[in-house]
């Protein structure tokens, strides 16, 4: 047999658990993500920031 104290506890952990789980929520209509659009290999060459140009006067 368990103790008063021991069941008393864990009676109040389910209430606490139950009272957390049965609150209502409100569910937000969030909008699905798109892959980015595809890229022609010609664009990659034209939006390439990696690139260092040296400019010597």
């Amino acid at each position: 047999m368990l103790d008063a104290y021991i069941i008393d506890q864990i009676r109040k952990r389910e209430d606490e658990r139950r009272r957390i789980y049965d609150r209502p929520a409100v569910s937000l209509p969030l909008p699905l993500e798109q892959p980015p659009p595809r890229r022609r290999p010609s664009e990659d060459v034209d939006e390439d920031t990696s690139r260092v140009i040296v400019i010597d006067l």
